[in-house]
């Protein structure tokens, strides 16, 4: 279906006056002008004013024709808020992040909302590999994940860095490596590579998560320390999953050295600039990390 602006604006300017000699007027045109607009509008779509004398009624073509051009008109004006460099406490967002650094985040763009009700904001967690899979196909607009992506398509920008933390159950010690693989490892999405990077660093015997067995598995960041509460194994956690865990008088936290560290990104696409809303959200998850740091 192919319908001049020019003559959509014709026909709703008829529809608001109520004539098409008031439309004339109004839009600087001849009536002679107007009707012809109207004629070509008529020939895609059929006929869309019933006349009766100076009198027009909108036939069901033309409610059709009028809702379409609101609904074109809404979509403008979304547009408009979406890119305008002054929208930046409007609109919506989507964002991706890890369960554990997401947790503090969640919490923080919540607030954000609250002080600013026309945002929006859509917000999933996931492992770091979904989250950079969901930014490329354009199903997130913001993602923030531990590791630096490769990918060309992709814009990386450095928030911060996220503590590791080796987590066992209370009153459990740990004097050696063998020990941890007799306690047993409870596993999350993003386990494997945070045992890796941890364990590789503080103990030399580490060869690997699979040498370690698996007593547990879980995808929900506020259950993961669950089992290891009940002493049924240890698990790797950023210190800000395991400090919002509700009984923290029954896990523990490992003293190892050195220090291990995840550095966060927030990544999104190359291609194209940031919205107004998308820097905001960027600059409240980074004052958020760096509080959690202070």
């Amino acid at each position: 279906m192919n319908i001049s602006p020019i003559w959509l604006k014709t026909f709703c300017t008829v529809c608001e006056s109520g004539s098409f000699t008031r439309a004339a007027d109004r839009l600087g045109l001849t009536q002679a002008a107007v009707s012809q607009h109207i004629k070509h509008i008529e020939h895609v779509v059929g006929p869309v004013f019933l006349r009766q004398g100076r009198k027009i009624e909108l036939m069901p073509a033309g409610r059709a024709l009028l809702h379409y051009a609101a609904e074109i008109d809404a979509a403008a004006h979304r547009l408009a808020r979406r890119v305008s460099p002054d929208q930046s406490h409007a609109g919506a967002v989507k964002i991706a992040t890890p369960g554990s650094s997401g947790l503090g985040i969640y919490a923080a763009l919540l607030d954000l909302q609250d002080r600013h009700r026309d945002i929006a904001i859509h917000h999933r967690f996931a492992p770091t590999d979904d989250i950079i899979d969901a930014v490329l196909d354009n199903k997130v607009e913001l993602g923030v994940v531990t590791q630096r992506p490769d990918d060309p398509r992709l814009r990386a920008e450095k928030i911060g860095i996220e503590p590791l933390e080796l987590i066992l159950p209370a009153g459990v010690k740990i004097r050696e490596y063998q020990d941890l693989v007799e306690i047993g490892f409870i596993d999350h999405p993003d386990g494997p590579s945070m045992a890796t990077r941890l364990l590789g660093q503080v103990f030399r015997e580490f060869s690997g998560v699979k040498s370690i067995p698996c007593h547990g598995f879980s995808n929900q960041i506020t259950l993961i320390l669950e089992p290891v509460a009940r002493g049924l194994g240890f698990t790797i956690l950023p210190t800000f999953a395991r400090k919002a865990f509700r009984d923290q008088s029954k896990i523990t936290v490992y003293d190892h050295d050195p220090k291990v560290f995840d550095t966060l990104y927030v990544i999104s696409r190359a291609e194209w600039p940031l919205s107004a809303l998308a820097r905001t959200i960027v600059n409240e998850i980074r004052a958020v990390i760096s509080a959690k740091q202070a």
